[in-house]
């Protein structure tokens, strides 16, 4: 029987700055306001994350509310650097980086 992704706990560790094997979380602009920091490392000890977990990961360890921040379609996600065109579609393994890009304003 499969087990669908939602039904694992995940365990996280805040890691402290500059582990080995953790996931880097980068927040720019006003999400990193929103964080109360720029930067985030976590250690996963189910291994990879999804979206959803990466979500749950952000309300419960970083700052409510900020993951209904990054679930703004204008927000862009990029992993490794490279700008995601399908966030649902995201894995995030230890030694990945994640970057949340918030809207450009301007006129």
């Amino acid at each position: 029987m499969a087990h669908h992704p939602r039904q694992r706990s995940i365990a996280v560790l805040v890691a402290p700055t500059g582990s080995a094997a953790v996931i880097r979380v980068v927040y720019l602009g006003k999400l990193a306001d929103a964080a109360g920091k720029p930067v985030s490392e976590f250690a996963s000890s189910s291994g990879d994350l999804d979206w959803p977990d990466l979500l749950a990961l952000l309300d419960s360890h970083v700052g409510e509310g900020l993951a209904d921040a990054v679930r703004d379609p204008r927000v862009k996600v990029a992993l490794n650097g490279a700008v995601v065109s399908d966030r649902e579609a995201l894995v995030v393994r230890h030694g990945d980086e994640v970057a949340f890009l918030p809207p450009v304003s301007g006129g």
